[in-house]
């Protein structure tokens, strides 16, 4: 038997432990969390102090069991979840099944999975921190009471199985009210004014202008119409034009800190289009480790969850070895660049690199998939990029005058003169960033230069007056949310951590509540702008910002030890429970609600439809209902002002009544009916994408939904067959077993793949 067990969370990390501990250590993985809140009721005890009630997850009954198996005949049980406030709740919550003094039970925090983060791990254990577990702790209650206590009035109100949640509410809220700025923005018209100038000696420099009688443009006032632009330009072609100054500096542009898990997320999605799940899930392999030749898997970067930036004198001094060897000493720092963390960072771990400098990416590529391969070379590329010189810029300003002194026009120019870092890696910038640009000309004089340098001038030179362009301009309304961004504001705004935003961003576009247009910026939905307005009325404290972000700090303090975690609880729900009750009788029941339109029926041609709302959102009703089953589809136009939607005719007639049937959407999925539906009550399946590959069935597989709403594939023919699969069916042949379908299945680690249902054999699918 193993003489020392060690318990990790992920099983891809056992193998890697086992290669670089030996035979001494067994090494088991609990699989995430072995316990939780219980899924069908509360779970906390308010009246004894929020006492948890904890059980063991269904399925995991058999892994504690061998865990606590395994520890009875160790000499020290080494738990090394991740090492964060979640990994230690893991290694509490294990460590309270096994039956061994506290003395032989140890924490590892496991940093880097190399052999000399693991054997370094091992050698310096320590005891299990209990402000950290109580934090991690606090923050579970925090949600469960938020989530499990507000969730069933939004059931009664609006829709069953709606869900709120202390931090995924307030992301919410952020969007929908990003979205009412954009519809209350009225764009504002300007102008901008350039004129094209010949000096002595070439390039041709474009100025543009930048006061007019001694007023800023763009501080001071704009130019809001044409007319005046055009004034403008005709004082500027009917006089000379003189070099008032000419400003020359060398300006530095200096390399940015390396990666923070908010700040990967950013730029994996700016650089390779990753969301922020795909950024963590790739991190996440990098991290326990990936098959290296004949090495076994190794860790190729450090833990991934981190808000700081420190890293390591080893780590320093392996950097700057590399980049005196492959680029010289010219791009070598005499000392060590160190960067600041933020206050509100807990500097637990080390910022994101490689965890050794003697793999760079290029000897990598046959090792790794299109997606590691990117992320590593962009972490290891900003990794090294930190501790390289300054970029630096000779930069010219120069002002020219008309109209005797009272036009001023300013034109930069701009050239690098040493790359510095910029040899290895530029940041991306996002959409807000570059818009504006495009009105003020950016944050930094070296951005805003035009590329290449300027004419050599002097002061009191005249210069030739080619032309004068003038162009106009509308103001934009602030972008939508993106994942950048949206990771960018809440990371800003002290919102949730950023090992949770993947898991808030993609609950909110699950439950429905926000939707993402081109795959790209997020809009809020019908379901998520009244969901927001009601928790907005009723629980404005909850879904404030500057609440969620003070909580924050509290858990924070708790792990610090200044704050005791019940306590923190009690401030909390000393409110909370008082809002809750006037919630239940206060908010507005949006399913009673009705709003009239000026829309007849066209059943019974004597009632008005009403907006109503369903369990499926908004529909047009009759307002004689319920003699009057009249119902129409609509949408919400970009003025406030609806369209009905038309019925999409099939082509098919009743064979009942004779009338036209039409495609609908239903609770369990698409399905025919008689445009008469429900006062002809005849429906039926829509035509079957393929057909089933039972023996001696007619029949075809269409899609469903179970109850719970989880979509599934079944035969026309049901229930006298009962053929079905969770993936959606193609019509193609398995190679292996001849069976006529295969299903098209996704997943992150094996992408898009044909999986035959009978065999289980697999090919890639086509991109397409």
């Amino acid at each position: 038997m193993a003489k020392y067990l060690v318990v990790v969370e992920s099983p891809t990390k056992v193998k890697a432990l086992k290669k670089y501990l030996g035979k001494d250590y067994e090494v088991l993985a609990s699989k995430g969390h072995v316990k939780d809140l219980p899924e069908s009721s509360l779970g906390v005890d308010v009246e004894k102090g929020f006492e948890p009630q904890y059980v063991t997850i269904p399925g995991k009954e058999k892994i504690l069991k061998d865990i606590t198996s395994a520890a009875q005949v160790a000499e020290t049980v080494y738990l090394a979840p991740d090492p964060d406030r979640e990994g230690e709740a893991i290694a509490w919550h294990i460590a309270g099944e096994l039956k061994k003094p506290k003395q032989k039970i140890r924490r590892v925090l496991i940093q880097e999975i190399t052999k000399k983060g693991v054997q370094d791990a091992i050698a310096k254990p320590l005891d299990l921190d209990i402000k950290k577990f109580e934090s991690q702790q606090a923050r579970r209650i925090l949600d469960r009471l938020v989530g499990y206590q507000i969730s069933p009035i939004l059931w009664k109100k609006v829709k069953r199985g709606l869900s709120a949640g202390r931090v995924q509410s307030v992301a919410v809220r952020l969007i929908c009210e990003r979205e009412q700025e954009i519809r209350k923005f009225k764009p504002e018209e300007y102008w901008s004014i350039e004129a094209k100038l010949d000096a002595k000696q070439p390039p041709q420099v474009v100025a543009r202008l930048a006061s007019v009688d001694g007023q800023k443009i763009g501080k001071d006032f704009e130019i809001r119409a044409g007319a005046d632009a055009e004034a403008i330009q005709k004082r500027l072609k009917s006089s000379p034009v003189t070099v008032k100054s000419v400003q020359k500096k060398e300006r530095k542009r200096h390399p940015v800190p390396p990666f923070t898990t908010s700040k990967l997320q950013q730029e994996a999605f700016r650089k390779l289009g990753f969301n922020v799940k795909r950024t963590m899930s790739v991190a996440q392999s990098l991290y326990e480790g990936v098959e290296v030749g004949g090495e076994g898997p190794v860790g190729l970067i450090t833990y991934m969850r981190t808000d700081s930036t420190r890293v390591s004198d080893e780590a320093l001094a392996a950097v700057r070895d590399h980049i005196g060897r492959r680029y010289g000493d010219a791009l070598l720092p005499e000392k060590p660049v160190f960067y600041k963390t933020k206050k509100s960072a807990q500097d637990a771990h080390e910022a994101i690199r490689p965890t050794q400098l003697d793999r760079p990416p290029e000897t990598l590529v046959s090792h790794l998939s299109k997606e590691q391969l990117a992320l590593y070379r962009l972490i290891w590329n900003r990794f090294v990029a930190s501790q390289m010189k300054p970029a630096v810029f000779d930069q010219m300003t120069v002002d020219f005058v008309a109209d005797g002194d009272k036009l001023v026009l300013r034109a930069t120019g701009s050239r690098v003169i040493f790359k510095g870092f910029l040899e290895v890696y530029e940041e991306g910038r996002d959409e807000s960033a570059k818009r504006k640009d495009a009105v003020d000309g950016g944050d930094d004089e070296e951005e805003s230069a035009q590329e290449g340098v300027l004419p050599p001038v002097q002061e009191g030179d005249k210069v030739n007056l080619v032309d004068v362009v003038t162009e106009q301009h509308f103001t934009q309304p602030p972008p939508r949310f993106n994942e950048s961004s949206m990771v960018k504001e809440l990371d800003e705004r002290g919102i949730g951590r950023p090992s949770t935003y993947a898991t808030i961003l993609s609950t909110i576009v699950d439950r429905g509540y926000v939707k993402k247009i081109d795959n790209r910026v997020y809009e809020p939905t019908i379901l998520g702008e009244k969901v927001n307005e009601l928790l907005v009325d009723a629980f404005p404290d909850v879904v404030s910002v500057l609440f969620t972000a003070g909580m924050e700090d509290g858990l924070d303090k708790v792990e610090e030890g200044s704050v005791e975690w019940r306590r923190l609880l009690g401030d909390f729900y000393e409110t909370f429970s008082s809002k809750l009750k006037t919630a239940e009788k206060a908010m507005r029941n949006v399913k009673a609600q009705s709003e009239p339109t000026d829309i007849k029926c066209d059943r019974c041609e004597t009632g008005m439809m009403h907006i109503k709302w369903s369990s499926r959102g908004e529909f047009l009703g009759c307002s004689n209902y319920p003699k009057c089953r009249g119902t129409k589809e609509f949408t919400r136009l970009s003025d406030g002002k609806i369209q009905v939607v038309q019925p999409k005719v099939t082509g098919d007639k009743c064979v009942k009544c004779g009338k036209d049937m039409i495609a609908k959407t239903g609770r369990f999925g698409d399905y025919i009916a008689c445009i008469d539906y429900p006062v002809c009550p005849t429906v039926k399946s829509p035509p079957p994408e393929v057909n089933c590959p039972q023996d001696g069935c007619s029949g075809g597989l269409v899609g469903r939904k179970t109850r719970t709403g989880k979509m599934f594939w079944g035969c026309t023919n049901y229930p006298s067959c009962s053929y079905a699969v969770w993936d959606k069916p193609v019509a193609v042949k398995c190679e292996a077993c001849s069976f006529p379908v295969m299903t098209l299945k996704t997943t992150k680690r094996d992408g898009s793949r044909y999986v035959c249902p009978s065999c289980k054999h697999a090919v890639a699918a086509p991109e397409a």
